[in-house]
């Protein structure tokens, strides 16, 4: 676990997995499924790990460590904003890193530098292409109130709550000297997706330092 601050890991797993159709989270790669492999990256890094699913039975189909705490979304049909909220609402620690499910790639070291960077803001987010990436993110519980209120008026992009709080960027040339495929961000939707990040582990599986 990093030292630095007091920090829980979030992975959003409530998605209904559509054009997949199947439960990406239990698909295998290198012989691990994919939610193995993120909880794999964010236990070093955290005091603990919360799982959040759209509903209770979700998460018996996981099989989970009975390390990994699981809690099911209070805004069901959130989306993602609501999938962040309620992960850190339950968290234990005052940040918490949030992934998705289905990111095999996490980078322990661009983990880190978003703990790092949490002085004097709320959040922590990094940037491609001009975009944030806020499902790769480090968040504190200063952004709640914000997310409560965009979620009761139905506001469910994710995008304007970076305007209600403080964030730092992580800009891509910071990005590029650590991590320079951007493999952290490979996610996967379809089954293309999963044949590709197959094929990157059959050439040899990307380190998480």
């Amino acid at each position: 676990m990093d030292k630095s601050i007091q920090v829980s890991g979030v992975i959003l797993a409530g998605g209904a997995s559509r054009r997949l159709e199947k439960n990406k989270a239990l698909e295998r790669i290198g012989g691990k499924t994919l939610i193995e492999r993120v909880i794999d990256s964010l236990a070093p890094l955290t005091t603990e790990v919360l799982v959040v699913v759209g509903r209770p039975e979700q998460a018996a189909a996981l099989r989970l460590p009975l390390s990994v705490r699981v809690v099911s979304d209070r805004y069901p049909g959130g989306g993602s904003l609501g999938g962040i909220f309620t992960g850190l609402e339950a968290s234990a620690e005052p940040w918490s890193l949030v992934v998705a499910c289905d990111m095999p790639f996490l980078n322990r070291e661009l983990l880190r530098h978003l703990i790092a960077q949490s002085s004097n803001v709320d959040a922590v987010v990094p940037c491609l292409g001009g975009q944030p990436e806020p499902l790769h993110a480090l968040y504190s519980k200063a952004c709640l109130a914000p997310m409560e209120r965009m979620l009761r008026a139905g506001q469910l992009k994710i995008a304007p709550l970076f305007e209600a709080v403080r964030v730092r960027y992580v800009d891509e040339a910071t990005i590029d000297r650590i991590d320079p495929r951007h493999l952290s961000f490979f996610n996967i939707n379809t089954q293309a997706d999963l044949e590709e990040a197959r094929g990157y582990f059959r050439q040899g599986p990307p380190a998480s330092p």
